[in-house]
């Protein structure tokens, strides 16, 4: 697939209206307009509507990074990360993960790639059945998958990924309802990493911890990652926690990227006005520091009736008739930043 560029005239932008897929060999996961819409009851009898939790996200995620994924509650994040794993039924749009096409497989077709995508879970008190011991936790997809020859060389699996996630042999005798929410989300990180997976995708695995202990469980996965040559997917609401883990971050807003940038490029120079609210809202640690605070009005749009045009222009100070009418296009900026706005149109900077 070739992509037709074009320079935007006066701007220095490239703009280019289809997404293609990068590098094959550095490419672990290609996601490309994918949808999830949840069925409603509609307004007249015998009708249905849609929620469109997801609306048409294309993006690409390198192997031996951190992607991260930001938005206001209700954006569709989780949605999307969820859907990428098969956990929530994609309505439409195409996922290859390592070369392979999984869109449309079923659930027995997708047992043999959970072992190369797995999930850490936002709340760590959920998503630990109670009524098992931590040892037969992290057993569990070991049994699943056959990845143990005998119940020795199981137990030595356990024990080691106990032990990389920073607890104890004793700990593997005891119950989730034993230990406190940072320990619980130690132990999902080691069920996760139990099949080796070459993706982990974590639903804002920090955000039901107190501060101090998020700081040691991010420090903890950027370690796996070294150690294990993970990729992640890391959603979250919390700007900081990730600029401190990410290497390239998109933003969404009501199920679509407004944004997606490298790191540096996105915080030190964001181009969306949605991008620019949010990260005018992250606090600063100086008391005499002045920050100009950029405030938006309104509320966000259902998802179940979005605006036409760009979904963002009912709240955006810096919208053109344009913006109500008709969908922005991808506009590259570099190699590693695009944005999808009509500020940066050809034909609007002319």
């Amino acid at each position: 697939m070739k992509w037709k560029t074009a320079i935007c005239a006066g701007a220095g932008f490239v703009r280019k209206g289809a997404f293609n897929m990068a590098n094959a060999a550095d490419c672990l996961l290609h996601v490309e307009d994918m949808k999830i819409y949840y069925p409603v009851a509609g307004k007249r009898l015998g009708t249905t509507d849609y929620v469109k939790a997801v609306d048409g996200v294309s993006f690409e995620v390198r192997r031996g990074e951190v992607f991260g994924i930001v938005g206001e509650s209700g954006c569709g994040k989780s949605t999307l990360g969820r859907g990428i794993c098969k956990l929530e039924k994609p309505t439409g749009g195409k996922v290859v993960l390592d070369g392979e096409d999984i869109s449309g497989y079923n659930d027995n077709q997708m047992r043999p790639v959970r072992k190369k995508v797995q999930m850490v879970f936002q709340d760590p008190y959920a998503s630990l059945n109670p009524r098992m011991s931590i040892f037969d936790i992290i057993a569990e997809p070991l049994i699943i998958h056959k990845l143990a020859k005998d119940k020795k060389e199981m137990e030595e699996k356990v024990l080691d990924l106990l032990r990389k996630v920073g607890l104890d042999d004793y700990h593997a005798n005891r119950y989730p309802h034993e230990f406190s929410g940072g320990q619980r989300q130690r132990i999902g990180i080691a069920r996760a990493l139990a099949v080796q997976p070459s993706l982990i995708i974590a639903d804002e695995p920090v955000s039901a911890l107190d501060v101090s202990i998020q700081a040691q469980v991010l420090n903890l996965m950027n370690q796996l990652k070294k150690d294990f040559n993970l990729t992640y997917i890391f959603v979250a609401h919390d700007l900081s926690v990730v600029e401190h883990i990410s290497d390239r971050v998109g933003v969404m807003y009501l199920g679509n990227f407004v944004e997606v940038g490298n790191k540096e490029s996105l915080y030190r120079k964001p181009l969306h006005p949605y991008t620019q609210a949010l990260l005018s809202a992250v606090p600063v640690p100086d008391p005499t520091a002045k920050k100009e605070r950029m405030i938006l009005e309104g509320n966000i749009p259902s998802p179940l009736n979005p605006p036409k045009g760009c979904k963002f222009h009912t709240r955006c100070p810096k919208a053109m008739g344009c913006c109500k009418a008709e969908a922005p296009k991808r506009y590259q900026v570099s190699d590693d930043h695009y944005v999808y706005c009509h500020l940066y149109d050809d034909v609007n900077n002319q």
